[in-house]
């Protein structure tokens, strides 16, 4: 695991999770330079998805120990916030419940927080770590999934279009991620349960609540969050933060309590 740090260390300081087998730099490359304008940030880059590592992703606990005690041993145990895009946001739940180290601002982006166990997990699993493995090795989508694309519509397109970049579709800068580093994150993040209205003192949670995700969504963060702040967008999953990253920004800025919202 790696952490790349960016801005003046004496601002307040956010670390940014990425989301499923997604590369640090292309799942937030393109906000750091605004939000180095006013935190200290942090972006951790898993095992299994780091180029300059030969390292493969254990389990989410493992990993969320790691980043633990990163923050324990260089940022004295307290941080500003925390950012987890999608799959990310699970890591922010299990950080600020296991109490190890105290987050003001726990955000979650759009995340699905899906949880499942046994045969179905490991299935789930296997497919995914196939499918992505494969889109990996390549830089492209596979041709079923291509036509289908093909068949959007232009503002759809401009939607999926950069979210397919961060798994390296385009570019074929993933080839170094091993198969078992997909399967384990993917499996790992369905079967470690979250706890149910995880209340900490002085930490707050919000939610980035992407509203064409479904009303089952809501009903879900509420499940695993006492009183979360939900925020509600009109957009698809993370589709604020691949399309509109300064309305983003805004956003982060709000949760930490440096301006009105937007």
């Amino acid at each position: 695991m790696k952490f790349y740090t960016f801005g003046n260390s004496k601002n307040p300081t956010i670390l940014l999770l990425p989301g499923t087998c997604c590369h640090w730099k292309r799942n937030f490359g393109h906000l750091i330079p605004l939000l180095e304008q006013d935190f200290y940030v942090v972006c951790v880059s898993y095992d299994g998805f780091d180029e300059t590592e030969e390292t493969v992703f254990p389990d989410m606990l493992k990993e969320t120990a790691k980043i633990e005690d990163y923050v324990r041993e260089n940022l004295s145990g307290h941080i500003c916030a925390a950012y987890g895009c999608s799959m990310g946001g699970s890591f922010v739940g299990l950080l600020i419940q296991r109490r190890r180290i105290h987050i003001d601002h726990g955000i979650l982006g759009s995340s699905d927080l899906d949880q499942e166990s046994g045969l179905s997990a490991r299935l789930k699993a296997q497919i995914m770590a196939g499918v992505l493995y494969g889109m990996f090795q390549k830089g492209r989508l596979p041709g079923w999934m291509q036509k289908r694309l093909n068949k959007k519509s232009p503002e759809e397109r401009a939607y999926m279009e950069p979210m397919l970049k961060m798994f390296g579709v385009g570019n074929g800068d993933m080839r170094f991620v091993q198969k078992q580093s997909i399967r384990n994150q993917f499996y790992s993040d369905l079967v470690t349960p979250l706890e149910e209205k995880i209340d900490v003192p002085g930490s707050r949670v919000h939610i980035f609540y992407a509203l064409k995700m479904g009303k089952q969504y809501e009903t879900r963060y509420c499940q695993h969050f006492k009183d979360p702040d939900i925020r509600r967008h009109d957009r698809q999953h993370e589709e604020l933060l691949v399309r509109e990253p300064e309305q983003w920004t805004a956003e982060i800025r709000c949760c930490c309590g440096m301006e009105d919202r937007q």
